[in-house]
């Protein structure tokens, strides 16, 4: 699938614990995401409640996903819930 550049997508990732992500998008803004309401308001999500499965993120090309891409959080979702920093 091509990128659309209207689009958001996560350039790169970093745990910060405590469910929290500082992720970096194609636009060059960096935010600082808290996961934890998120896992804590869908089942999908429970097994990121282990910390060394959340701590174990991959980047797809497009957001931040876990478990060999069985879990992922869409990257609109990360970008308008995410703070800038």
């Amino acid at each position: 699938m091509e990128k659309n550049n209207n689009l958001k997508w996560v350039t790169s990732a970093q745990a910060l614990g405590n469910y929290n992500l500082m992720l970096s998008f194609n636009d060059g803004v960096n935010k600082v995401v808290n996961c934890k309401p998120l896992i804590d308001k869908y089942k999908v999500f429970t097994p990121l409640l282990d910390k060394s499965v959340f701590d174990k993120f991959s980047l797809d090309g497009w957001t931040v996903s876990w478990l060999n891409g069985t879990i992922d959080i869409s990257p609109e979702y990360l970008y308008e819930e995410g703070k800038a920093v």
